[in-house]
């Protein structure tokens, strides 16, 4: 089983942003970061859990912690309705952040992942190391995996 904590940092909403993951598969532990340097939030949000399942590259069990309620409601009620609705919302806007969504959808269709909120900022160790990495990140040109 792998268990990746996943984050993203903003320095003003649109700005610099950053995103983090810790990944932990068995006593094995992987840090990855990387950001962006015009984004908003919730792109490094979606954006730290697509680096990470791409990292992982794996059929193995996988549990993704977020503390992003906009990542962990959009994979686990949304989507399935916007994909039905052409990608638009239930007010027939586009939805936002389409281009990740689809990527996060095909990633998510290869992998078993088990999606899990957690609160961020509550001195969670695993949660706290991906928003450090997520901080680590801002700004920074993110290469691809």
């Amino acid at each position: 089983m792998i268990n990746i904590y996943t984050d993203g940092a903003c320095k003003g909403n649109p700005g610099p942003g950053g995103w983090g993951a810790l990944i932990i598969d068995g006593d094995e532990k992987k840090e990855i970061y990387g950001g962006e340097s015009n984004t908003t939030n919730n792109r490094m949000e979606i954006m730290a859990v697509i680096m990470a399942l791409k990292y992982v590259n794996s059929h193995n069990e996988i549990t993704v912690f977020t503390d992003s309620k906009y990542v962990q409601k959009g994979i686990n009620d949304w989507i399935m309705k916007w994909k039905v609705n052409g990608w638009r919302t239930s007010n027939k806007k586009e939805v936002k952040n389409k281009d990740l969504w689809v990527q996060l959808d095909t990633l998510n269709a290869q992998i078993s992942v088990n999606w899990m909120w957690i609160k961020g900022h509550s001195d969670h160790p695993e949660n706290d190391r991906a928003d450090f990495l997520a901080n680590q990140g801002v700004g920074m040109k993110t290469e691809s995996l």
